[in-house]
């Protein structure tokens, strides 16, 4: 029974895709369903559904790096790669074209590929003719007898070709260009010259080219976790000792396993300094894998690990032998490396101080292995050794609102307060600290703070403030009303 893929195109449900049986019956991309029923009552209709259909296209493009780092998506359903200087690891272009088809095949796929000097010479081939490979200077010739929907160009210009008696490349190519551009725009000449092999158009890699790359392929695949760690730690081996005679060091490494169903798992850790020694890369790696919620699954096996290096940073040697600080700093950005890998660098963060007197911005909260150093250097405002903290240790997110009632006392401080449904009586207060807000910021009039240290019966201390001053009028001019309190940080 003939299957069909439907969407709604125009204010029309039209056929996007169809099996072999719906083919032989001469359906087709465009039909309407309504006449597609009309010539064939027994339908299996799909609605096509474009998100599974890009994330099944990504999930392809991911399993193809394992035979070229440069992969390019081409919608609605093809990918372009850059095979110069690959093929030869395959035995040749025809031999690495037929295991690509051959594996894309046995896990349920349609596919058909071809191979030319220009992406869209390939492309043009792969709708007309099946595994075609064309070498440099051929490509007029192997296109020239092709139908004019190879091309892919719109539909308004395919059928206006046909309705000028044009059916194939060949017969278009056969017309001055000028005539052609005249007529279906400059945009049509261009994607035609490409197709003869007369200009290129360079595809845009979904991944940048890595700098470093190693690989261990395996004629049986591996499954166990000691294989799989003894592999990554051949290749930590195999990668250092390339980096180190170009004085290099990895800040982010990705290892990415290729299991024999068609499944790909990248794995990516990123380092504080630049990595020279295997051991760190092996204990980041085996953190990380450690740490995973939906732990690597290796199915049937691996049939291929590649370890590369995506961001290398220049190392400079120094003497660090006889300096035990530089001995622990190295022992506190590994800390922080593991700690990373583990848990996310979201979690594992360092403060660095703003130019700002605002108390919720006085501090940048930012991630420890990139921004140590600079944390490292930063200066604070000290306090007096005999004098009490000016900021608490813990400050709120977001400023809680409390209820102090209508009693203050001389110095404007509350004599009392409900926070979180607690009353708490203040014996003791130190303020206010009045702070104004940065206009510049701030739309309308942005209110005064002023800021309150104070200490409750119970030996609680509490940073309050006042937003706005009694009497301070509403930014839009209306009557002043009474300034809230907030609970802004707890002391400890």
């Amino acid at each position: 029974m003939p299957w069909i893929i439907v969407a709604k195109e125009k204010n029309a449900v039209v056929i996007v895709a169809v099996d072999d049986a719906a083919a032989r019956i001469n359906l087709e991309p465009g039909i309407p369903l309504a006449n597609a029923r009309a010539m064939c009552p027994d339908l299996n209709v799909i609605d096509e559904d474009r998100e599974a259909d890009a994330q099944a296209l990504n999930a392809i493009a991911d399993w193809c790096d394992r035979f070229t780092p440069l992969v390019a998506i081409d919608p609605p359903h093809g990918l372009f790669l850059d095979i110069t200087g690959c093929t030869h690891l395959f035995g040749g272009e025809r031999a690495m074209m037929d295991a690509l088809c051959g594996a894309l095949k046995r896990q349920g796929f349609m596919v058909n590929a071809a191979i030319a000097s220009t992406p869209v010479c390939a492309r043009t081939l792969t709708r007309g003719v099946s595994s075609a490979i064309v070498s440099g200077g051929g490509e007029a010739e192997a296109v020239r007898s092709l139908p004019l929907f190879t091309l892919g160009a719109a539909d308004e210009i395919t059928r206006g070709l046909r309705r000028a008696g044009l059916k194939t490349i060949g017969d278009v190519v056969a017309r001055e260009p000028y005539e052609i551009t005249a007529r279906f725009g400059a945009g049509f000449t261009t994607l035609l010259q490409q197709a003869l092999g007369q200009g290129d158009h360079p595809i845009s890699p979904r991944k940048p080219i890595p700098d470093y790359v190693v690989e261990k392929r395996f004629a049986e695949p591996v499954a166990s976790d000691v294989s799989i760690a003894a592999t990554l730690d051949r290749l930590a081996q195999m990668l250092i000792s390339v980096m180190e005679r170009d004085g290099k060091g990895a800040r982010r490494l990705e290892a990415s396993f290729f299991r024999t169903d068609g499944m790909a798992f990248v794995i990516p850790v990123e380092a504080g300094r630049p990595v020279t020694q295997t051991r760190i890369v092996a204990r980041l790696f085996r953190e990380k894998l450690d740490a995973l919620a939906d732990p690597l699954d290796p199915g049937f096996g691996f049939d291929l690990i590649r370890l590369s290096a995506s961001h290398v940073e220049t190392v400079l040697q120094e003497q660090r032998d006889l300096d035990a600080h530089a001995h622990d700093d190295d022992e506190l950005v590994g800390l922080i490396d593991r700690l990373t890998a583990r848990i996310g660098s979201q979690r594992v963060i360092v403060h660095l101080p703003q130019d700002t007197h605002i108390p919720e911005r006085a501090a940048l909260p930012v991630s420890a292995q990139h921004h140590l150093d600079g944390a490292a250097a930063a200066e604070w405002t000290t306090r007096v050794e005999s004098e009490p903290p000016l900021r608490p240790l813990r400050m709120l997110d977001i400023p809680e609102e409390i209820d102090v009632g209508l009693v203050t006392a001389p110095d404007g401080a509350p004599t009392r307060f409900i926070w979180r449904r607690a009353s708490h009586k203040i014996v003791r207060s130190e303020g206010p600290e009045r702070i104004a807000m940065e206009w510049w910021r701030h739309k309308g009039q942005p209110l005064t703070r002023d800021y309150f240290r104070v200490e409750d019966a119970a030996g609680l201390r509490f940073w309050l403030y006042r937003d706005g001053l009694y009497g301070e009028p509403k930014s839009d001019g209306g009557k002043p009303l009474p300034p809230k309190w907030f609970m802004h940080g707890v002391f400890a």
